[in-house]
């Protein structure tokens, strides 16, 4: 809990993210972070339970949701955010720089004329140390770059929202092979986070404990990062990160749900629009993407 608000996770086991209300008790007044919509690939549905609980946990405290926040355009979970919207109002928003990663990804999935990549999916985006209020509170954002070219923090009081620019120090940093992503970025926007004060709170968007550690945890502070990330602790350098980094990525295969996950994402949560028969289509490259 901070000072004056309270910070309320949700785990989706499927995908392990961790989506986040934060509220303050003394207006109501709250805003959602990195919300999931779960999907079966098999079947090529859409289930929203895990999104429900967070509607079943505002409407039990009675909450006024002003805003829908996006750390970035995931590609390991879809976005619950334009259906908690039609549940509970609020405005959707992502980093204003989403623009550019939409015009990638419009052109890998040949996207037609119906999808428009200038972040009107969104309702609000945000450059660096741009703010938003809620209620009586203030919500600063602060553009972290490298994981995607379009990663946005969130700071709250003694809070960070750091989406996937860092795990866990015993996990470390998140990928930046995909489209846009840059190591040498990442390095700097972690020096940028690693700038407040060793105290604050660092909230994350996923845990993956390595096998000596039985829990799972979404927060930690800027001291221990700085002491025990395994990749980028106190003393790495630039050159140094970019190699581990670079090598490790070469390693890694695709999030399993990175098709669908896009194409939803940089619509803010909505889906395809319908073809001709009222269906909605998903579409997968073959032989093409990363």
């Amino acid at each position: 809990m901070m000072k004056n608000h309270v910070i309320h996770p949700f785990f989706d086991k499927e995908t392990w993210t961790f989506s986040y209300v934060v509220y303050s008790p003394n207006d109501a007044h709250a805003l959602v972070i990195d919300s999931v919509l779960n999907f079966d690939q098999k079947s090529g549905r859409f289930h929203t339970h895990s999104a429900d609980e967070i509607i079943h946990f505002v409407k039990q405290n009675n909450l006024i949701v002003d805003y829908i926040l996006e750390t970035h355009a995931h590609a390991d979970h879809i976005s619950a955010g334009y259906y908690l919207k039609q549940a509970l109002g609020g405005q959707l928003v992502i980093g204003k720089t989403i623009t550019g990663v939409q015009s990638v990804f419009k052109d890998i999935f040949n996207l037609g004329n119906e999808f428009i990549p200038n972040g009107s999916d969104f309702d609000i985006l945000l450059n660096d140390k741009d703010c938003i209020q809620f209620g009586e509170s203030i919500c600063e954002a602060i553009t972290v770059p490298g994981h995607t070219p379009a990663c946005l923090a969130y700071r709250i009081e003694n809070c960070l929202f750091v989406g996937d620019t860092l795990f866990m120090p015993d996990v470390g940093t998140a990928r930046c092979d995909f489209p846009g992503g840059d190591a040498s970025s990442l390095y700097w926007s972690i020096q940028k986070l690693y700038s407040y004060p060793d105290d604050t709170l660092v909230y994350l968007c996923h845990d993956y404990p390595p096998q000596d550690r039985q829990h799972i945890s979404y927060q930690t502070t800027i001291k221990e990062q700085k002491e025990k990330n395994i990749h980028v602790h106190t003393g790495v350098t630039e050159e140094q990160f970019v190699e581990l980094r670079s090598n490790r990525d070469k390693t890694l295969t695709l999030p399993n749900l990175i098709i669908p996950s896009i194409q939803i994402n940089i619509r803010a949560g909505k889906y395809p629009t319908p073809e001709s028969n009222g269906v909605s289509y998903l579409k997968t490259p073959i032989n093409y993407f990363i």
